[in-house]
């Protein structure tokens, strides 16, 4: 029967994943998320959440959910074009976009959904996508779906990106699509290179900045706005899953021409929910929270820079960056699963990363930071480490 014979082909894909130190485990958390989490009854140190700067579970994010709940209720039970559209979705869209300087903006129900709904809806067949190799797998899907040419140059190589662009020089409209943050390295894009040969070879600039909204540059507006070249940038897209709350949805920004056209045409915008009135809430709270202050900024990074100094002190190499993503690289999978599980032991939450979120033989722990972390949590973190990577041989 093939309904038998696809349960044994997939029992025998996961035992050999398994095998290979490549099978992920969804630990539960029994509690909200924070810089410090239940799990399996007891707490431990969360280093591997996108709570950049601790909004997930601060009480004037909560509020602002409860309030928008009590106010426009649960849900909207539609598409926005139909009756899903409420006030506080055009605040938002309107916030935002004049939080990056941009002329208008658009809400999904996530970043996902907003690189899925891009590429297929505004380019064709005459045209052409310059893509880096390591975009987010969002970008790469969404690339997909559409008819356009597609490149894909080197990480962050401008010699290759310069070489596809001429490649793509009879194209009608060539269209270069970056992370501004690659999560996996905290790596910021070269966005001024980028932009440099994007007006030489007359191209549109795409920036998936989900990891920098809100914490990159002197006011939180990004990667590009931390690289000086933010009115360069044609197209932003970005997430409230990560920095802005936490919880989900994802928004494009760009002119009021795109934006429009994206309205008539993005399916993933057509036919799907309005993001719930909760989250709406929330997110502006979390957008007022960011763009008023540098402070929880500015904790973020000081936090990023004590842990990186001293897990390099004892021993552990760490890749640099500016980001507070911290990859610690160990190369082996198993390994990196195994430490993350002794770890976990010593009441630090890490996960180990291996192929195929990151290329064969480079698995690493990728630690990523909060405003919300302690100096002790910090010193506890290292001192961890430490006796971990003693353990295992790893320092």
């Amino acid at each position: 029967m093939s309904h038998q014979r696809l349960r044994d082909q997939l029992r025998a894909q996961l035992d050999d994943l398994k095998a290979k130190g490549l099978f992920k485990r969804e630990r539960q958390l029994q509690g909200p998320q924070g810089s410090a989490i239940r799990v399996a009854g007891r707490e431990v140190i969360n280093f591997c959440a996108n709570n950049y700067l601790g909004l997930a579970d601060h009480p004037d994010i909560v509020a602002a959910a409860m309030d928008g709940l009590k106010k426009y209720g649960y849900g909207m039970a539609s598409v926005r074009f139909i009756c899903g559209t409420q006030e506080i979705h055009k605040q938002f869209e309107n916030a935002v976009a004049r939080f990056l300087g941009k002329a208008d903006a658009i809400l999904y129900s996530s970043c996902w959904d907003a690189n899925g709904g891009l590429f297929e809806t505004i380019l064709g067949e005459e045209d052409a996508i310059i893509s880096d190799e390591l975009n987010h797998a969002s970008i790469i899907d969404g690339v997909r779906l559409s008819k356009a040419k597609r490149f894909r140059y080197k990480n962050c190589d401008r010699a290759d990106l310069e070489r596809c662009l001429q490649e793509a020089k009879d194209a009608r409209f060539r269209l270069i699509a970056t992370d501004g943050v690659f999560s996996m390295d905290g790596l910021l894009a070269p966005l001024p290179d980028i932009c440099a040969l994007a007006d030489r070879y007359d191209a549109l600039v795409m920036v998936d900045d989900s990891h920098a909204t809100g914490i990159l540059g002197p006011g939180g507006r990004g990667t590009a706005e931390a690289l000086g070249c933010l009115e360069r940038i044609d197209i932003i897209t970005s997430t409230l899953g990560k920095t802005l709350g936490g919880g989900a949805g994802g928004f494009t920004c760009g002119s009021h021409e795109l934006v429009d056209y994206l309205r008539q045409r993005s399916r993933p915008y057509l036919f799907s929910n309005a993001v719930p009135p909760p989250i709406i809430m929330a997110a502006l709270k979390a957008l007022e929270l960011a763009s008023s202050s540098s402070e929880l900024r500015d904790r973020l990074h000081a936090n990023a820079r004590m842990l990186r100094a001293g897990l390099e002190e004892v021993g552990f190499k760490i890749r640099s960056g500016q980001h507070p993503i911290l990859p610690v690289m160990l190369g082996d999978a198993a390994l990196a699963t195994t430490m993350a599980d002794k770890l976990l032991e010593k009441g630090i939450y890490v996960i180990g990363f291996s192929f195929p979120v990151v290329p064969q033989g480079q698995a690493r722990i990728r630690i990523q930071l909060s405003a919300a972390h302690t100096p002790e949590q910090l010193q506890h973190a290292v001192e961890a480490f430490l006796d971990v990577g003693k353990e295992l041989k790893v320092i």
